[in-house]
């Protein structure tokens, strides 16, 4: 369990990634438990304190008020500050930082020498772990220069691993990379998310990085943690605006593959009280697989849909409504078995079917993503 209470307010434009100076004083004010396992996700748009929260727990930055636990060990408290050299973690920035004069095996091993006579057989061990996890062992002989972004990213995140660390802070990893070189590191950061053991801080303000790496959710806003929770509970929330107002608003369905149609290319995906169809992306009969589903994509109907081209339809029961961003707009959140599901639907369409909390409907999906 990682327990972080910080509370301080920054001098005018002191704040890292805050508004230019001259502004008014940046607040941190967050008390958070976050789980010892897992990627931990810190969201939220820019500005709102996730970088400054990272460098917190780092211990970059220093709150004049806080309280840091990790694993049972106080970093933080009133009487005591454990500086950033001494604290058992991996830091990931946007930036790789490696050193252009040395191969990848040179950067690695530089990192083990900083880590000291400390981390002796058991960081070797760690380091090659690392290497393994993320895929880098071509890359030893290269130099930063001959490789590519994501490749870099890759090589900063075993550096890190290789401390053998008890936290592991990520800063915005994917941000500096175009979209082919973010799809390069992407399959290995979900290589992290199942095998690694050590838990993972993950800053980012991209709803697509939080619905397929993210464990635990932190919403911030203005230097303050608005809601907290496990994934699946915090998409399917309508009171989180950065969350649910957002073009990609929708939820997360935890699956299992139990079919595939060959002779159509697609697989039926089982959930808590129900099962959908999308693409075959290869997964094997019995993968654990998340599916996002839009709001957008998202119809409902007051009796079962006949003669249709949607495949996905489950009986449900509505819960709640919200109004959306734009006034046009209404946000309804629907009970399928074990699940809760969003849609997005226009003020009009929810006034002609007069739609009502604790109704009976049916949940038409016109698209799903394996993303996974």
């Amino acid at each position: 369990m990682i327990e972080a209470r910080f509370e301080h307010r920054f001098a005018q434009g002191a704040a890292p990634g805050n508004a230019a100076p001259g502004t008014p004083g940046f607040s941190l004010d967050v008390d958070l438990r976050l789980p010892a396992r897992g990627v931990s996700v810190l969201f939220g748009p820019s500005g709102c304190g996730k970088t400054t929260l990272l460098r917190c727990l780092a211990g970059l930055q220093r709150a004049g008020r806080g309280r840091l636990v990790v694993d049972g060990e106080v970093w933080q408290d009133d009487h005591r500050f454990v500086p950033v050299h001494r604290r058992a973690i991996g830091m990931v920035f946007q930036e790789t930082s490696l050193f252009p004069h040395l191969t990848v095996q040179g950067n690695l091993d530089y990192g083990l020498r900083r880590a000291g006579a400390a981390a002796g057989a058991a960081g070797r061990t760690a380091l090659e772990q690392a290497i393994a996890l993320m895929g880098i062992a071509p890359l030893l002989p290269r130099r930063p220069e001959a490789l590519s972004g994501g490749e870099r990213q890759r090589v900063a995140i075993a550096r890190a691993l290789a401390l053998g660390p008890r936290l592991l802070l990520m800063d915005e990893p994917l941000a500096a990379l175009d979209a082919r070189r973010k799809q390069e590191i992407v399959p290995f950061l979900d290589r992290l998310h199942r095998e690694l053991t050590t838990p993972v801080v993950y800053v980012t303000h991209a709803i697509g990085e939080v619905m397929r790496l993210a464990d635990h959710v932190v919403a911030l806003d203005a230097g303050r943690a608005t809601a907290a929770g496990p994934l699946f509970e915090m998409v399917a929330r309508l009171d989180v605006p950065q969350l649910a107002q957002d073009e990609a608003a929708g939820v997360v369905l935890p699956c299992t593959v139990v079919e595939r149609d060959g002779a159509f290319h697609l697989s039926r995906m089982a959930f808590d009280g129900g099962a959908l169809w999308t693409r075959d992306l290869g997964h094997a009969v019995g993968d654990a697989v998340r599916v996002q589903v839009l709001a957008r994509d998202v119809s409902l109907a007051l009796h079962e849909p006949q003669a249709t081209s949607i495949a996905n339809q489950w009986p449900g029961r509505l819960q709640a409504l919200a109004d959306d961003v734009h006034p046009a707009n209404r946000l309804a959140l629907v009970r399928v078995g074990g699940v809760l599901v969003m849609s997005r639907l226009t003020h009009r369409s929810a006034t002609r079917l007069a739609l009502q909390p604790g109704m009976p409907v049916w949940v038409q999906v016109k698209a799903v993503a394996v993303v996974g």
